[in-house]
Parts: structure tokens; sequence; C-alpha cells
């Protein structure tokens, strides 16, 4: 019998009775290697194959049979098998088998004559994959898929099935468990062949490294951002409940806004906001622009709503007449948003952000920025960066400046993903100029952010707004 040693977290593999298994976690963990341990301790044990996959794999390098040859040689120091090039035999006869499966998508069908497969890297794994594999697992009775990843955006394919719908209990637990899964958190502190060469390596990256990074690195966190993202994943972080960690009470105008979207699959956003606090930021689920404009007016109705802002580069310059209908006879302002437009307030001196903002004397909004997305979004970054000086440099920030977004959203992760992904594109002039929707769609394969957009036009402020008082607050300074 096999000397097998394993992490304990992964102890729960060997009886689970779920077909679905899932090891997340950051660096350092063990969890390829200690997956591999106990895959080869069932090929030895039970006479089991082992179907490999991972989305992309040029070659057998690319593959999980490294871990295989180290398992058998160095850690569980086997007798009698063989390894070969493409494969490793226990002595029985059990094998392990690789596939690619971007490459080869009718392969995956292949799994199902397997009691055993494992996707390695499955953050990876397309919509597509992983479609078509699961179906594949639950048709064979007893059979079980193994996953390993560590997780890149929170919008992925991958999170999005396996990681968001459980985040809750994974956050609380480090495990979630039901009939079809078992979903296990592992991450560096959990190894017990943890050395100090790993941890001099862990510590000066948590000294040095942004803690956005750095938990997506060490403790398998979200990776939400992108090469010149405007909004940091921790400012955003700052924002959450950002009014009750400052003991603000939100009052104001409430402003909703509305992305009806351009493409039948993209998402039509709504947001609404009181004061610096969003409430209500969402997907709205319809069949076409026109019936979501219907339910982001009844939404927006309901709300009280002071003014409705809603987007109209694209369809939405069709819909005046139709949401005009909507709110006829109510107190409510009703403004069309096109970010293709020139500036706003084009001799008026930006207030740099200073994270972005130059040394050199303050410029002008015209000389600033390439058009009002641009510059509405850099006033959106500019409440994330107030907001997390305030709330975690613990300066004094004006409260009205800053921005406060409820933990009881749900959508909140698939929110950050979007947030935080809005990236910087260079011109010739040298202003600020962000990726338009179609850029991010074909070059970083991030679909329209309809949810972050709505946050941008929330910059919108009414003309006539209801008599307001001012921001109630309690310093923490």
């Amino acid at each position: 019998m096999p000397n097998l040693q394993v992490n304990k977290k992964l102890e729960k593999i060997f009886t689970a009775t779920q077909p679905i298994i899932v090891i997340i976690g950051g660096r350092g963990s063990g969890k390829s290697i200690g997956v591999g341990d106990i895959l080869t301790f069932k090929m030895a044990t039970e006479k089991a194959d082992i179907y490999c996959l991972r989305e992309f794999q040029d070659s057998v390098t690319d593959s999980v049979h490294r871990v295989f040859k180290d398992s058998i040689e160095k850690r569980l120091m086997l007798q009698g098998w063989t390894i070969q090039e493409n494969c490793v035999i226990s002595p029985e006869g059990a094998a392990t088998k690789y596939k690619g499966a971007n490459r080869n998508p009718d392969s995956i069908q292949s799994s199902q004559g397997y009691k055993y497969s494992w996707f390695e890297e499955a953050h990876r794994a397309s919509q597509d994959s992983i479609d078509k594999l699961l179906p594949t697992i639950l048709r064979n009775p007893g059979a079980k898929c193994i996953f390993t990843a560590n997780p890149q955006s929170s919008a992925d394919p991958f999170s999005q099935r396996f990681i968001v719908p459980y985040l809750p209990e994974l956050e609380k637990h480090g495990i979630y468990e039901d009939e079809m899964h078992l979903i296990i958190v592992a991450n560096w502190r959990d190894n017990p062949w943890w050395n100090e060469e790993q941890e001099s390596l862990r510590k000066w990256d948590y000294e040095n490294l942004t803690r956005s990074k750095y938990d997506w690195m060490w403790e398998g966190k979200f990776n939400d951002t992108i090469e010149d993202a405007i909004i940091q994943p921790e400012w955003f972080d700052a924002a959450i409940d950002a009014h009750l960690t400052l003991n603000i009470k939100p009052t104001g105008a409430v402003v909703t806004t509305f992305d009806p979207a351009d493409q039948g699959g993209d998402s039509k956003g709504y947001a609404s906001r009181k004061g610096i606090l969003y409430t209500d930021i969402d997907e709205i689920v319809a069949v076409d622009g026109n019936v979501a404009c219907d339910k982001a007016t009844a939404k927006a109705i309901e709300a009280n709503t002071d003014l409705f802002v809603w987007d109209g580069d694209g369809m939405g310059a069709l819909l005046r007449k139709q949401i005009g209908d909507s709110f006829s006879g109510i107190n409510c302002e009703l403004r069309m948003y096109k970010g293709s437009n020139a500036v706003e307030d084009k001799k008026a001196t930006w207030d740099n952000l200073k994270s972005f903002g130059s040394k050199d004397k303050p410029k002008t909004n015209e000389d600033m920025f390439k058009n009002k997305r641009a510059q509405y979004y850099m006033k959106l970054a500019r409440r994330f960066e107030n907001t997390y000086r305030a709330v975690i440099k613990k300066e004094y920030i004006d409260p009205d400046t800053i921005i406060s977004i409820s933990s009881e959203i749900k959508m909140l992760q698939k929110l950050r993903a979007e947030v935080c992904r809005i990236p910087r594109k260079p011109n010739g002039t040298g202003k600020i100029q962000l990726m338009s929707k179609e850029e991010m769609k074909a070059k970083l394969k991030i679909d329209s952010p309809g949810m972050s957009d709505c946050l941008a036009m929330g910059e919108e402020v009414p003309d006539l707004i209801k008599e307001a008082q001012p921001l109630e607050f309690e310093s923490l300074w």
C-alpha cells in the first residue's frame, strides 16, 4: 500500500460522494501536488485510469505528466510503474491520458469512460468546455471530476459556475458542499510542508505588492483588474458599505441610470443611488432594449427618482419617447447621456486624482479628457479613490466626494469585475481616453460593462432637485 501523505484539507476527496470536486487557492498551497498524489494512489489501489485536461495543451510538457512522474518516483516511491513520454502506467495497467480541451473540444466526451478526470488550471476553462464536460461526468454513475485552479476574474466562466454562487460559504468556512459539489479553499497556510524559502518570498510580496495582487497570488482571491485599469480592486472593496464604516447618513437626490445595450447578448445595466449610496445595481434580463427600458423606468418610479439618465449612444437614442411616456405626470427630470460627446465645463480646472494626475500645474477639462465618457469615468474613479483614502488610509475626505455601495446588492462580484476592468487607451494628444466597449470585447474578451457604465452615468447631477439636507455624519478622524 503506498505511503500517502496529503494536505489535511484535501482528505475529504477520499470520502467525497459528489461528482464535482473543486480545489481553489493561491500560490504555495500544494493543491496540484496533492491532487496528483491522490490520483496516483487511486491508480495503484483501484486500477483507475485518469483523464487529464487543460484548456490549452500544445504538448505533454504542458500537462500534469511531471506531477504524476514525481508522485511515483519521489513522493510515493512506487515500484514497477512504467513512465513513458506521454503517460504513466501502473503495474496493473492503469494509465493517464492528457488532452487539451480547446484544440480537441469533442475529446471531452471521451472522459465519460473514466472514473476520475482532472481539469488542471481550470480557471482558464472556456464556457464551451464547462458546458460539454459537466453533462459527460454526470452521465457516468460514480465518476468524479476534480478541478484545480487559482481563480482569475470573478467574471470568468469558471468563477461564475464554481465560485461566485457559493462565495459567502467559501469565505466564511473555506468549504462548500451539496449533493453535486465539494469545493475546497486551500492556501499557503494550509500546506504542512511550507518552508522558510517560500515564506521569505511570500513576505516580500506582502510588503511590496498591492494588496489586491497579493491576495490574488497568495490567498486565491479574484484578480479583477487589468493593465491600465482606472479603478483598483482595493478601492472598490473600500466602498462596500462605506457609509456605515464612516458613519454617514446618505441624503440628497435619487439618481437612476439605465444602459439599454446595443446587442441582444450585452448586459442591460441599471443603477440607483441616493446621494452617495448606491442601493440598487443590477442587470435587467429582457428580450430587447424596449422591454428592459420599461422594467428600468418602473423600478426608477418605485424608487422615487429625481433624475433618470439613460445611455443615448446607440439604440438608446430611440428610447426618448418611450421613457417620456413612462414618466408622464411624474416629477422626474429625464436626461439622455452620450459618452461620445465633448467634455463638459471645458475651461474648468480638473482636480487630478493622486494616482493619475500630473505633478505639473492643473489642466482644464478639455486638455485632460478625450470625451465625456472618459471625463465621467474619471469622476467615478476619483470617488472610489477618495473612499479608499477615507476608509483605509483614515484621511479626512469631504463626505460628498466618496461613494458607498450596499453590500446587499446581489451582483456585487460581477460589478467589481466590471468596474475594475475599465482600461485607459493611449492616444496621440496625451488626453485620457478609455478603451471602447467594442475594443474591450475584441481585444480583452470582456463583455459590455453595463452596470459599470451605469455608475459612470450616475455622476450626472439633477438641475432641479427636491429640497435636500446636508449629509449627516460623525467624523472618525
